[in-house]
Parts: C-alpha cells; structure tokens; sequence
C-alpha cells in the first residue's frame, strides 16, 4: 500500500467515518453501562425501601398493641379505689384552685383549715394525738416508746 492510496478521499472519509462510530460504540457501551448500574442501584434501593417499610409497619402494629394495653390498663387503674382516689384528688385539687381564683373571701379560710389539717395529721403521725396514745397503750402497737413531751411553754407537765 503507497501512502497515495491512504490520501484518497474515500479512505480518509472511510476512516473518519470508523472512527465516529468507534466514538460512538464506546459512548453506547458506557450508558448502557451506567443504566445497567442505575437500574441494579434501583432495585437495591426498592428492595431497602420495602423491608424499611415493613420494619415500621411492624413497629406501627406493635406500638398500636402497646397503647391499647396501656388504655385497657389505665381504665382498670381508674376504677380501682387508688385510680378513683388519685383521680378525686385531683379534682378537688383543681376545683381548689378555681375557689381560691373566683371567691376572694375563701381562700384565707382555705389555706388556714388546710393548715390546720396538715398539723393534726403530722401529729397523728407522730403519735401525739390523743386517740392514737389511747389506741397505743390499749393495743400496744408495735411496743414503741411514745416521744418525751416536750419541755416547752405548751406543755403540761409538772404539778397541776
């Protein structure tokens, strides 16, 4: 082959012509490439998706379950005597609360009787209330020593 021969026309345009189609076949071959890729990426995905969704619908049910039981229980609880007890605690808590805001007169009184009440409960608590002496000494409870009185100005210990 002469070098004339390379130089015709239809050569050069034989192998211009080869070369973009070898341009092109690398160029089809990469994107078929990368679709494949895209699509494998695709369903990986997909099949990510689907367990994660199975996984929450799973934890859905369940915690669903969860608060059933937990509404069944707090239904029993409040119809017991200590979710009543609680429960009428707090209402008398909150219809105070409402007396104390719309009755201007009520609440010194309140808070007095409430003091009051605080105090002969401490002091049953601690035994120094009349009944609980008299239940102890009958009953013996416990055949605990009652507290030394105290020695204050209140008390009445000594010569009547």
């Amino acid at each position: 082959m002469s070098p004339q021969i390379l130089l015709h026309p239809f050569i050069l345009g034989l192998g211009l012509g080869l070369l973009f189609a070898a341009f092109a076949g690398v160029s089809y071959l990469r994107v078929r490439w990368e679709l494949a890729r895209f699509r494998r990426h695709l369903a990986d995905r997909s099949e990510i998706d689907s367990d994660m969704a199975l996984a929450l619908r799973k934890e859905l049910e369940e915690l669903r379950k969860q608060n059933e039981n937990l509404r069944v229980k707090n239904a029993q609880a409040s119809e017991s005597g200590n979710g009543r007890l609680v429960r009428d605690l707090e209402i008398y808590a909150r219809a105070e609360k409402r007396m104390i805001l719309s009755a201007p007169g009520f609440a010194p009184a309140w808070e007095i009787a409430k003091g009051e009440a605080h105090a002969e409960l401490v002091d049953e608590e601690s035994g120094r209330s009349i009944p609980k002496r008299v239940f102890s000494m009958l009953f013996g409870a416990g055949k605990q020593s009652l507290p030394a009185p105290d020695s204050g100005a209140g008390s009445k210990t000594g010569p009547v």
